[in-house]
């Protein structure tokens, strides 16, 4: 049981709005569907289409105005024409994809989930299909509404389905002591403990628009998923055979996290 996460910033240009990366998506298709046909669940992030949306309509500090309900809407609409672009790839590459709006099925408290509801995921998983799920806008019972970040629950999905590899596939090689894209100076770490994790005050910080806390919200919110041991790698889905590799369970440059 494996669960693929795919960056906002790998599936779309994030400098330019609802502006998806064609060639990425059709590679990584591909390399999921030569991964093998083990059971996979697939997880995306907003990029540039759900981020700005949010953002430009305050989503994630909640309700607190009426003009903020088509905002809410636009959001997860804004998903669900990026989900579609990659099931679309991925049926076209022989992939049994399967769309399934997270908004459905998951609602959360204070932006942390509280209910999720994996019935149907099984389902599919049982019957040989490849669910296909997003960072979503979704019902929160405190604030309204909130943004469910794809990485919280991907870290979800692998408790709930008992899940035995999580493979975060962003558009750096791994966790850094830096930001790369910033730092000259900045190393790759091979293998990241939880307790380095706690020592560390700085990773690699997200840039643009990114709403749910770059490569530090990453991590962190993996460390219930490698502390229940669930194995978590970190790769570089823009290089091709990476992610594929990663799937397959081969060694690949990134950051394995570890207790």
């Amino acid at each position: 049981m494996r669960i693929l996460k795919l960056g906002g910033s790998v599936v779309t240009d994030k400098d330019r709005p609802f502006t998806p990366a064609t060639g990425n998506i059709m590679r990584l298709a591909d390399e999921i569907e030569s991964s093998g046909p083990q059971p996979l669940v697939v997880v995306h992030g907003g990029g540039s289409y759900g981020h700005p949306v949010a953002k430009e309509h305050s989503i994630s500090g909640g309700l607190k105005r009426r003009d903020q309900l088509a905002g809410f809407s636009r959001t997860h609409q804004a998903m669900v024409e990026l989900n579609r672009i990659i099931v679309d790839a991925l049926l076209d590459a022989g992939v049994p994809a399967f769309s399934l709006s997270t908004s459905t099925f998951v609602t959360t408290t204070a932006r942390r989930v509280t209910e999720l509801d994996a019935s149907i995921v099984r389902a599919l998983l049982g019957h040989g299909m490849v669910p296909v799920l997003y960072g979503d806008a979704v019902l929160d019972t405190q604030q309204g509404f909130a943004i469910l970040s794809g990485d919280q629950l991907v870290a979800m999905l692998a408790h709930t389905l008992r899940a035995e590899r999580i493979v975060m596939g962003c558009d750096v090689d791994g966790v850094y002591t830096a930001d790369p894209k910033l730092a000259r100076d900045a190393r790759l770490i091979p293998r990241l403990s939880l307790r380095e994790l706690d020592g560390m005050v700085r990773i690699g910080e997200a840039l643009n628009t990114d709403v749910t806390g770059g490569m530090l919200g990453k991590v962190r919110e993996a460390t219930g998923a490698v502390e229940a041991g669930v194995e978590v790698v970190i790769v570089n889905a823009g290089e091709p055979g990476r992610v594929g590799a990663a799937l397959r369970g081969e060694k690949v440059m990134g950051t394995v996290l570890i207790l």
